[in-house]
């Protein structure tokens, strides 16, 4: 049997051997020795050899058969390039901003060079232009957790319906938009997809993943109607399209040259980074961190899909985890129980209580409830005992959450001089439009500010932030308005002997406020210990 290890060597001397037939196929595919990439290897080796490919597009970009150092992933990216070289003035314009702003390049690049191999050895197996791995930086600048004002998702920036089509599981506990394997994989066969659409054309099949291919196909009959040419350049399509390909282009010139841009691109190993670790259930990721000895942002950074403090419980149930570490963390799962991979507590039901309010209280989900306690439908009843799954870590230790991130985008926006910080709990009917109509806001900013897109629905209770014009400063969530108001966010706890009404009195509330800020019913029980959200303006507090 070949020595793995000279693999690559063998298939490069047979290149450059003139490709004898009878020593270059071996039965990879039956031998458990060779991995995926060696197999793609040789059969690039063998199209080469039947004059099939030029062996500068091969797609061997890490055989060392032409000269470059294809230790260096960069290198075996260039080695793939198969876009024309466009010169033109729309491409000039990205390259001169680019060439501007050098630590834009390197901080993009550093941030994606965890995933860069693994879209590279996607791409370079289905035979397509290498250029599409720098598509991220166009996307969202390698960012899996971006979220655009078109609703669209992770590092590949697919909208949800899309996303839906191209199989990405989106739910509560998991968006398969922002995992970085699922959505890889649903970025490649959509572009592949979209390059046979338009005849191969892979400018087309990028201005089509970014706008949509009914745009490109409309302006493809209006140009033909007039007569013009039908290629990229030449097509009228949104500006966002027309900046998108020059921008790409122009990130690959640099990419090929950095030194003549002064860029200082970091070597990155041509080598994966990451690995695939089966959980077979949902597991704690504050208790998988432990057991792959991450650090539980890291641990986020390649497992992005995961919106909540714990994997989906109807999976995926695998964890993408640094190669070096995922053979001890197989060890260390194997040995935990999968009932103690996730902690549970006891609930004793309240008068009041709701499967949903219960479950927007323990983090968790109506869903999960049911599954855990057996309950049919939304009844429930005073004093029955529910298992809740528990997080190990408070909230806030859980930094990469959807929650959690959504905090501080909260807490980081900034409104124009004069504005003003407010609380705003969304009542019944309320949209993006109405609010930012009622606090004479742009809906745009409101979104913003709020880490939301325009066209995003809204949720009974849900809190926003608006940074209200300094004559207008609404009391949150209410109607009532006060010149020189005070709003704080309170967190009241239920003493003995409080009512609804009598919480109202003592902060000046109504009480469909206080409803309307927590899941309690007008006529409902409230009890002491239980804690209560109130916006309270404190210059009129008794």
């Amino acid at each position: 049997m070949l020595n793995r290890s000279n693999l690559p060597l063998i298939a490069c001397a047979l290149l450059l051997a003139g490709c004898n037939q009878s020593t270059s196929v071996k039965n990879l595919d039956t031998d458990s020795n060779y991995t995926s990439d060696d197999r793609i290897d040789w059969v690039q080796a063998d199209r080469v050899c039947q004059n099939d490919v030029d062996p500068s597009q091969s797609g061997l970009g890490h055989q060392d058969y032409t000269g470059p150092d294809y230790s260096n992933l960069w290198n075996r990216i260039r080695s793939g390039y198969q876009l024309s070289d466009y010169d033109n003035d729309r491409v000039n314009t990205h390259l001169r901003w680019y060439a501007r702003h050098t630590d834009y390049i390197e901080r993009v690049t550093q941030r994606g060079n965890i995933y860069l191999y693994h879209i590279v050895k996607e791409l370079e197996a289905r035979g397509m232009p290498m250029e599409l791995a720098l598509l991220p930086i166009v996307e969202s600048a390698f960012d899996p957790f971006a979220y655009s004002h078109g609703r669209a998702a992770g590092m590949w920036q697919f909208i949800p319906g899309t996303g839906k089509a191209f199989g990405l599981k989106q739910n509560w506990w998991y968006d398969g938009r922002r995992d970085v394997i699922a959505s890889t994989d649903a970025a490649i066969n959509y572009l592949s997809s979209l390059s046979k659409r338009f005849d191969d054309d892979w400018l087309l099949a990028m201005a089509a993943y970014n706008s949509g291919g009914g745009n490109v196909n409309k302006a493809i009959r209006k140009n033909k109607k007039a007569g013009k040419p039908v290629d990229y350049w030449s097509l009228d399509l949104p500006r966002e399209t027309q900046n998108y390909i020059p921008k790409l282009i122009a990130l690959s010139k640099i990419i090929k040259d950095p030194e003549h841009y002064k860029v200082k691109l970091a070597p990155i190993p041509n080598q994966p980074f990451f690995e695939s670790v089966d959980t077979g259930s949902q597991i704690d990721l504050a208790q998988a961190a432990n057991l792959a000895d991450m650090h539980l942002d890291d641990l986020y950074k390649l497992n992005p899909g995961f919106n909540r403090w714990a994997t989906d419980p109807e999976g995926p149930h695998r964890l993408l985890v640094p190669v070096e570490k995922a053979d001890s963390f197989r060890s260390q799962l194997a040995k935990l129980p999968a009932n103690s991979r996730i902690a549970w507590e006891r609930y004793k039901i309240q008068s009041g209580d709701s499967l949903l309010a219960i479950a927007r209280r323990h983090h968790t989900t109506v869903d999960v409830l049911r599954e855990h306690n057996n309950i049919r439908g939304n009844l429930i009843r005073k004093g029955q005992m529910l298992l809740i799954p528990k997080s190990s870590l408070s909230a806030q230790e859980y930094a990469q959450t959807q929650s959690q991130r959504l905090s501080r985008t909260q807490a980081n926006s900034k409104g124009k001089s004069g504005t003003r910080k407010v609380n705003y709990v969304v009542k019944s009917g309320d949209s993006l439009w109405s609010i930012a109509r009622r606090h004479k806001v742009q809906t745009g900013q409101l979104a913003k500010w709020n880490g939301m897109a325009p066209k995003d629905t809204l949720k009974v209770n849900q809190k926003l932030v608006i940074w209200t014009p300094g004559q207008q400063l609404a009391q949150a969530g209410s109607s009532s308005s006060r010149d020189n108001a005070v709003v704080r966010k309170v967190s009241y706890r239920v003493r003995a002997g409080d009512s609804l009404a009598r919480i109202a009195g003592k902060f000046n509330l109504s009480v469909n406020d206080i409803v309307k800020w927590n899941p309690v019913k007008k006529s409902g029980y409230i009890h002491p210990g239980q804690s209560l959200t109130l916006f309270v303006d404190v210059t009129r507090t008794n």
